[in-house]
């Protein structure tokens, strides 16, 4: 079992419990997926692109990504309908609570000018978004053995009805928000 989704059933649930006056177990939100996207739009002019960001993304996620393809033809970008344009992995269970952990504790803080993540990110539905400039700040790639540097989205998925739910339980797993002023 994943150390974060341990803390997350013994301690965190207890927690949103007393802070919501949650009347059932059942009713505290919990992460139901995390999904990574990265969209490359140098892959029209070379595909081989997509295989290296895809091995990228694997050694980071522990899952194989799979290649996302247009849905339309856009002239101007020289996209065709069905021509590969990105990859994305989703996460579930363990292997999104280890993500998570490394992503918390060991990549945020390595991210250049960190002062915590923007609390404008959420959706009103209890969904959190944010982007990622680079993919060296994870400690599982060589900087050395990077081919192509790329950015990422990360789409974390809750639960929660409402932002101020998914803000708690995101702060209790340990997501660093910036400070308000």
């Amino acid at each position: 079992m994943a150390r974060l989704y341990e803390d997350y059933k013994k301690r965190i649930t207890a927690s949103l419990m007393r802070k919501f006056a949650y009347k059932n177990r059942h009713q505290v939100p919990r992460l139901e997926k995390v999904v990574i996207n990265v969209g490359a739009g140098e892959a029209v002019a070379d595909p081989k692109v997509l295989e290296v960001i895809a091995d990228d993304l694997a050694t980071l996620t522990g899952q194989k990504p799979v290649i996302t393809r247009a849905k339309r033809a856009i002239s101007t970008f020289k996209i065709r309908a069905g021509m590969p344009i990105g990859v994305k992995v989703t996460l579930r269970g363990a292997r999104m609570y280890e993500f998570l952990d490394r992503f918390f504790n060991f990549a945020a803080p390595r991210i250049r000018d960190f002062e915590g993540f923007s609390t404008d990110s959420f959706d009103g539905r209890g969904n959190y978004a944010l982007g990622l400039n680079e993919q060296v700040i994870f400690p599982e790639l060589e900087a050395a053995k990077i081919k192509k540097v790329f950015g990422m989205d990360i789409a974390l998925q809750t639960s929660a009805r409402r932002d101020d739910e998914a803000r708690a339980l995101l702060e209790e797993l340990g997501m660093p928000f910036r400070k308000e002023k």
